[in-house]
Parts: C-alpha cells; structure tokens; sequence
C-alpha cells in the first residue's frame, strides 16, 4: 500500500532544483518522448486503420463480396443463378451486370475505359459508399445510349454533362472494306465522383439492356455480384454459391481479386505498429536513465530516510511512482493529443496545405480522396497498456538500487 509520504516525497523528488536541473530535463525528454510516440502511434494506426476500411469498402462496393463469371465471358441462364443465390442465408444482393472494355473518344482526345454495364434497380449507385454526382441527373438513364462517367475521365475527354461521347465497342464489324471497330454515339447524362481515383478515371456506366446490345452479349451477362452480410468470412459462401452456379461458371471473391493488395496493407500495417513502438521504448530507456541519476544525487537523501525508519519497500515505491508519474501522464497527455488529432485531420491537413502552400494528400498516390481516419478503441488500449507497462518496468531497476543501498556506507563516505 502507497503511504501519503511516499507520494509526497517522490512528487518532491520530481520537482527541479538549480542542483539537479539537468535530471529534471532528462525527466521532460521522457515525457515528451512517451507523450508524442502514444500520440504518433495512434494518429499512424488510425490513419492506417481507416485507409484500410475505406479503400476495402470502395473495393467491395464497387466490385462486390464475390463474383460469378462465365466460363467463356458470358453467363446465359444468370436470372435462375441469380435467383438462387438469393435465397442462400446471409446474402444481401445477387446482381448481374456487364463489364467490358471501350475507347472512349471526343474531338480528338481519346482515353481507355471499362464500362459497367447495371440492371435498372442498380444505377441509382446509392450501395456504392462515397459515390456522388457531380454533375448532372441520373434521371436520363432511362433513356437509349445514355451513360454516366467518372467525373476526372469526363474532364480529360472535355465532357460536360448533355455532351455526346463516341465510345469504340472491342469488337469488329465486317464491311466491304474489311473488318472496321464498331462506334456507337451515347449522350453523357451525369458525371460521378467514385472516391477513388482510378476509377474516377476509367468508369462509364450504363443501363444492362444498352450494355447488352452495345457488345452484343444478347441475353446474356458477363458477371453476377454477390453481396453478404458479413465479407470478411466470404469463404464461408463459397460451398452454397458453388452449388447455386451449378456448373455454369467460376466464383472469385474479393480477398482473391485484392489478396496482393490487402496482404500488403497488413504486412504494413504491423511493420508500422513495431518501428512507431521503439519510440516509447526509447522514453523507457530515458526514464530509467534519468532515474539513476536521480537515484545517484539523493543518496545522502535515501540514507537519511532509512536510519529514519523508511523501510527498502518504502524507498524502492517512492522511486516507482516518480519514474512512473511520468509514464502515466506522458501516456495520458499522449491519447489525448492522438485522438484530437484523428477526429480532426482533415481540418489539420487543410490548415497545414494553408500554411505551407503545398498538397499534403495527393490522390494520385494514395488511391482515396480524403485522409481517413478509423479509432480502433481496442487497439488505443493496447498501446497504452504497452506505454503504461513499458514506464513501470523502465523504473524498476534504478528503483531496486535505491533500495538496496546501504546508509552506513552512504554516510561514511559524505
């Protein structure tokens, strides 16, 4: 049990005076050190957190939880392959829809794309997180050889929402003068901000029966996407998807289209959590130093205290709760400033390009738009529990030298 002289001592102890200034400073150095490498950690796991949800969601969301293809690019019969994978507990959606390649072309510019081709309950793109319109309505998709498009492929091509685009089929038609690719006009009806950046400049999307005559699959469809409840244990559909496709096509989930992808995020992820921890560890260290020294100026003061009745106990916890007063604060202070700055990045990051005149998150680089950011609570305690015990363990040995030292020898010698 910690007495209340104990306290009051070791709160003395961490006080500066002119004599033991430079231990004081020590003290701040592992203060600081703890405080920022908490802070840094959890800004960095957060940030690394929600980059991870937001790229899978958009992934998932825009290429589904898994996916039915046919053997040969098409899927004749998709309306009973769909209808019974419906009926399996724990799917939300079974939709089929076309995915082609195209050029697309206008006044001379031209840029590759693919072209999603949706059933009609499906373009409204409200299951797509993040997707928005930005110019335009989605309105006039009821409409023949009408189309939506990523809004930065719109721009590179010169679109405006009402243009009309040329959109180059991959696919020939034979003529008299030979084999010729297949244009077809189509009227640009809104312009859409995907969140992703890539697909922002490869996406056109547009009703399944355009899409179905446009590149002549007839009734057929390309692909059908499965949604469930839960896609992190997608594999566990797999054996009731299989049987439901009966034959007619292959299944691919979204961890064997992304695995690369996901794998390394991960493995980042985890490399991220070890290089940011040497940090607290380093205060650690600045602790227990700034201990010793601290242990080595109040020896005289240690040896007074124990021919004065303080037992080894009393004087090894004096020291304890000075060491670790400052873990415990330099921790606390630390999830303070790490989740102020988690639920406000994106007002930091705007200041920040404010004041220094620079692009601070490019979306070029990083696949998302905006910097997220994803508080993991369960993972906020494990960093600090693991501060908290690195700062007690830092104090224990200089702790268990000032108790063990011997006043008669430490008096003799003043």
């Amino acid at each position: 049990m910690i007495s209340k002289f104990e306290w009051l001592v070791a709160m003395r102890y961490l006080r500066a005076r002119r004599s033991d200034g430079f231990i004081s400073l020590i003290a701040i150095f592992s203060f600081l050190g703890i405080m920022l490498g908490v802070a840094t950690l959890i800004i960095v796991m957060s940030v690394m957190n929600g980059f991870r949800q937001e790229l899978v969601t958009k992934l998932l969301g825009f290429n589904g939880h898994a996916i039915v293809s046919g053997y040969e690019g098409k899927l004749q019969d998709y309306g009973d392959i769909a209808n019974a994978i419906r009926e399996i507990p724990g799917v939300t959606s079974a939709s089929p829809y076309i995915h082609a390649q195209v050029m697309a072309v206008n006044e001379g510019r031209a840029s590759g794309a693919f072209v999603r081709g949706l059933p009609d309950e499906d373009l409204d793109f409200h299951k797509l997180d993040g997707m928005t319109v930005v110019s335009g309505s989605l309105e006039g998709l009821d409409f023949e050889r009408t189309i939506v498009m990523g809004h930065r492929l719109a721009r590179g091509l010169g679109l405006m929402a009402g243009d009309d685009v040329t959109l180059i089929a991959p696919s020939f038609t034979d003529t008299p003068f030979g084999s010729l690719p297949r244009g077809v006009s189509f009227q640009l009806v809104a312009t859409l901000d995907v969140g992703i950046y890539d697909f922002d400049n490869l996406f056109i999307g547009m009703p399944l029966s355009e899409a179905q005559t446009f590149f002549r699959y007839g009734d057929g469809v390309s692909n059908i996407e499965v949604m469930v409840d839960s896609p992190e244990s997608i594999e566990s559909f797999l054996p009731a998807i299989n049987k439901a496709v009966n034959g007619k096509g292959f299944v691919t989930t979204w961890r064997q289209t992304n695995q690369s992808l996901v794998s390394a995020l991960d493995v980042e992820r985890n490399v991220m959590f070890l290089i940011l921890t040497l940090i607290i560890v380093v205060a650690a260290f600045n602790i227990i130093s700034s201990l010793i020294m601290l242990v080595k100026d109040k020896a005289r003061d240690v040896a007074i205290l124990r021919t004065m009745g303080a037992s080894q106990g009393s004087v090894m916890r004096i020291f304890v709760i000075a060491g670790a007063s400052v873990g415990v604060v330099g921790t606390a202070l630390g999830v303070l400033l790490g989740v102020l700055f988690c639920t406000n990045i994106e007002a930091i990051k705007s200041l920040l390009e404010r004041l220094t005149g620079t692009d601070l998150w490019n979306a070029e680089v990083r696949f998302l738009s905006e910097i997220p950011a994803l508080l993991d609570m369960g993972e906020v305690s494990m960093i600090v529990l693991m501060a908290l015990v690195l700062s007690l363990l830092a104090t224990l040995p200089p702790s268990l030298r000032a108790a063990r030292l011997d006043p008669v020898d430490v008096l003799r010698y003043e």
